[in-house]
């Protein structure tokens, strides 16, 4: 497989980690340094970003879920630049947690990138892509009210995680895991919500 497949995950973290200056940076910036057709790279940094540390930003959850939502909409009507709304890509966050989040991140994400190869590639292709496409959206619009139960929002951010991982290392397996560990996101949010 190529080096540049190998490392992808490793490599979107190091440009978003050199996109990191000041006290804080906004979403625009991001997208910029990521590049506006990198709809995969896009969801997987801030699908991240709400698994790691940087999730104790208040309301993360809920920004993330309309970020990956208009993302995935654009996705399955075959846009090819990312287009956000004013609103999100001005919103800051701060750069000294989001780099506690991406070291966080580092030591995880080199693991995986062990097992990651091109395999299963017709998934990454209509109509195939439709299916997982059409849960993540549906998973979306439950984010922003799990906010109020601990863990579930990092979760579910997660299986999102693990699918744009698989669409950038074109490895169809990785998003088989990613479906089937969607199914359990209920049974985590139930779970979680009835323990606190």
């Amino acid at each position: 497989m190529p080096e540049q497949r190998t490392h992808a995950l490793s490599d979107v973290l190091d440009q978003l980690e050199s996109s990191a200056h000041g006290e804080s940076i906004a979403v625009q910036e991001v997208i910029e340094k990521l590049g506006r057709h990198s709809f995969a790279a896009l969801m997987l940094v801030f699908s991240l970003i709400s698994t790691s540390p940087a999730s104790a930003i208040p309301g993360i959850t809920a920004i993330v879920a309309v970020i990956v939502f208009t993302l995935v909409v654009q996705m399955i009507f075959g846009r090819k630049c990312v287009w956000l709304p004013a609103f999100i890509t001005r919103r800051r966050m701060s750069t000294a947690k989001l780099c506690k989040g991406i070291s966080w991140l580092r030591k995880p994400l080199r693991f995986v990138e062990r097992f990651l190869k091109a395999r299963l590639t017709f998934l990454l292709h209509r109509p195939w892509l439709l299916l997982p496409l059409t849960l993540i959206l549906a998973l979306t619009l439950f984010m922003p009210f799990m906010e109020v139960i601990p863990t579930s929002g990092s979760i579910a951010s997660a299986v999102i995680a693990l699918f744009a991982a698989g669409l950038l290392t074109r490895d169809g397996a990785l998003v088989v895991v990613s479906l089937i560990l969607l199914a359990g996101v209920p049974v985590a949010v139930w779970y979680f919500g009835f323990s606190s």
